[in-house]
């Protein structure tokens, strides 16, 4: 990108915030365009500063930050803001949630610098991050949720003129792997990998990777205990 990634830190704890803000500002490429205490300000910040990526806390006072991710996806002014969610623990009982709420990603708050700064650059190119302990539990979250309200979508991979191919794609993608790791598995170039991955965003009408791990689980392609 040639202009820097602008990014918004929300998290309830000043230490982490300053902690955040200082990594962030500190990297060639981007900058920290505002910090929010809680949820509502996160909201009220990204419809002002339009960041490219929100660095999102999951438990936050006033409004959450599932809530606060919803709001900022679901609102035409801020429909560009992407958000990735920073969590304390790979057994966060929010992370189905906070992707149905738009989230393009997970990450440990434990995470390396280095991977922090790679997931912000990787959500703000429009992909999505999902740690690899994280999609576990989000597998076994949509196994065991008795509240999921069931959905018949076995066909509609087919009615989306998913090809096999692509599906042996989206079901490496939903198990966490890489585009490199995919080639890898396939014997395929990633450039091939990344068009089928485009394709599949195309025709299952999703906004990135992270939301292609629900389709891949919605309908049946891949399940809790699949390798």
């Amino acid at each position: 990108m040639s202009e820097d990634v602008r990014v918004l830190v929300a998290d309830d704890q000043a230490l982490l915030r300053g902690s955040f803000r200082v990594l962030v500002d500190n990297e060639p490429g981007l900058t920290v365009v505002g910090e929010a205490a809680n949820g509502r300000e996160a909201v009220e910040l990204a419809a002002a500063e339009h960041p490219d990526v929100v660095l999102m806390d999951v438990r936050m006072p006033e409004m959450d930050g599932i809530e606060a991710t919803r709001r900022i996806r679901s609102s035409a002014a801020t429909s560009g803001t992407r958000v990735l969610i920073l969590t304390m623990f790979d057994l966060d009982a929010y992370v189905y949630a906070a992707l149905r709420a738009g989230a393009s990603g997970f990450l440990l708050k434990d995470a390396p610098p280095g991977d922090l700064l790679a997931g912000v650059r990787v959500v703000a190119s429009g992909e999505g991050l999902l740690a690899p302990s994280v999609t576990r539990r989000l597998i076994e979250e949509f196994a065991n949720d008795p509240e999921r309200e069931p959905r018949p979508r076995a066909r509609a991979l087919e009615r989306a003129g998913v090809t096999d191919r692509e599906r042996e794609v989206l079901t490496l993608v939903a198990r966490g792997l890489t585009n490199s790791e995919i080639a890898d598995r396939l014997r395929l170039s990633v450039p091939t990998v990344k068009t089928h991955v485009s394709h599949l965003l195309t025709k299952l009408d999703s906004r990135d990777r992270a939301q292609l791990v629900i389709v891949a689980y919605e309908t049946g392609l891949v399940s809790a205990g699949s390798r």
